[in-house]
């Protein structure tokens, strides 16, 4: 180590330094600009968003400051001989807090539009090419969470395996009191009600204006997200309204169309359904934008989501007019998988888990963590699913009935 360049090091550890506070700032500034969103009305400004993966500027951050830790050990082990690396830790470790974290932050509070723009021109293209690596490490925690995940108990179905007790809470279903229901709405979030993005129907920009005149055609909403290529990329809300004098003569144009939209308001997703309520009245608006901490567009909750729910708490019977029901003659259930699970609960009286996914298709595969066969069976509590039907990489038909318990795991036949 007689040779260690000690001047080029040094300024290697700079310069990581410095990026490493450039990380620090965009993460932040763009969290700043998302809490600015929920007050955001149609005629202001239009606020930035991130033009990268939010993992790759996560994993860019993450090796600037263990090469930042690494140089700076060589260099005071070559200075300080055996007391080198507690000077390291000590020096580094105020380094990196004060010009990596306090300092960027507290620059990303008071600028967080300019911080993310500089973010934008900087890294946008260096961050998306290493994306295959941090995606990787993103799918390596993952599995190493999966162990922790509850899941669900598989079965193979049997004929004669038929439940002893499937009538005792589908006849008796636990009413809850309608007051009781209008308190609890504190206690739901916008999350527990949005429609997931995968349902969401929107008007993709990049699709030939013949296919949006004709999707506008045969639509049957009043507004509709107008977004690039992903529904991430939302620019705006249509209202379908204004366009529909266009649609006859088959004379809308793209400008016509971004002319009757208006700018989207974003909701986080974990706003109470009364301040969400609240908050509709306020910016006068009637559609929502659901993201998540990251910016991420999780689907849209609409004035009406939120009115159904505060009505759905009067019903004096826990009706099975759902569409995506279909009672059996012996008690079973057979119903959709694009039914969401908390409007089976509410309907049925069950308590099928709601914390995770929102459907009941999201429900079983995440369970099962595969797209199920028709005939795999498999336990949830006191309930019992059997997959009917798989259609386009979802489950299309679930059997559902109760349980006394749950029994051990039956042999296949």
């Amino acid at each position: 180590m007689d040779g260690l360049p000690i001047g080029p090091m040094l300024a290697v550890f700079a310069l990581l330094i410095v990026w490493s506070g450039l990380f620090t700032a965009v993460e932040i500034a763009q969290q700043q600009l998302l809490a600015q969103r929920t007050a955001s009305r149609a005629s202001d400004k239009p606020l930035a968003k991130l033009s990268f993966p939010l993992d790759s500027l996560i994993l860019c951050n993450t090796l600037c400051r263990a090469l930042a830790v690494v140089i700076a050990t060589l260099l005071a082990i070559f200075l300080c001989a055996e007391n080198g690396p507690w000077a390291a830790c000590l020096g580094v470790g105020a380094i990196l807090l004060v010009f990596a974290d306090y300092f960027p932050r507290s620059v990303a509070q008071r600028y967080p539009d300019a911080v993310l723009a500089l973010g934008n021109t900087l890294l946008a293209v260096p961050l998306k090419i290493v994306y295959p690596f941090a995606w990787l490490f993103s799918r390596l925690s993952g599995l190493l969470m999966s162990p922790f995940v509850r899941k669900a108990q598989v079965v193979q179905h049997s004929e004669d395996d038929v439940p002893a007790d499937r009538h005792d809470d589908a006849e008796h279903p636990v009413r809850a009191h309608p007051a009781s229901g209008i308190h609890a709405l504190d206690n739901i979030t916008v999350n527990d009600i949005l429609v997931p993005r995968s349902d969401v129907e929107g008007i993709n920009l990049d699709d030939p204006i013949e296919a949006i005149i004709e999707q506008l055609r045969n639509n049957e909403r009043t507004r509709l997200p107008v977004f690039h290529s992903d529904i991430n990329q939302v620019e705006a809300v249509l209202n379908t309204r204004q366009v529909g004098h266009f649609l006859s003569n088959g004379e809308l144009t793209r400008e016509a169309l971004l002319a009757a939209s208006y700018e989207p308001y974003f909701v986080p997703e974990s706003t109470p359904l009364q301040l969400q309520l609240l908050n509709f009245h306020k910016q006068q608006r009637r559609l929502g934008m659901v993201v998540d901490e990251y910016g991420e567009v999780l689907g849209i909750v609409t004035l009406e989501d939120i009115l159904e729910e505060i009505v759905g708490e009067f019903e004096s019977e826990h009706s099975l007019d759902n569409p995506h029901i279909h009672p059996q003659a012996d008690g079973r259930m057979v119903i959709d998988g694009a039914a969401s699970i908390r409007e089976l609960n509410k309907c049925l009286g069950w308590h099928l888990p709601s914390d995770g996914p929102k459907t009941l298709n999201g429900l079983v595969t995440e369970a099962l963590e595969t797209i199920p066969e028709s005939a795999v069976c498999l336990k949830i509590g006191r309930y019992r699913l059997e997959i009917l039907e798989t259609e386009d990489n979802r489950v299309s038909k679930v059997l559902i009935w109760l349980t006394a318990s749950v029994p051990a795991l039956v042999p296949a036949r």
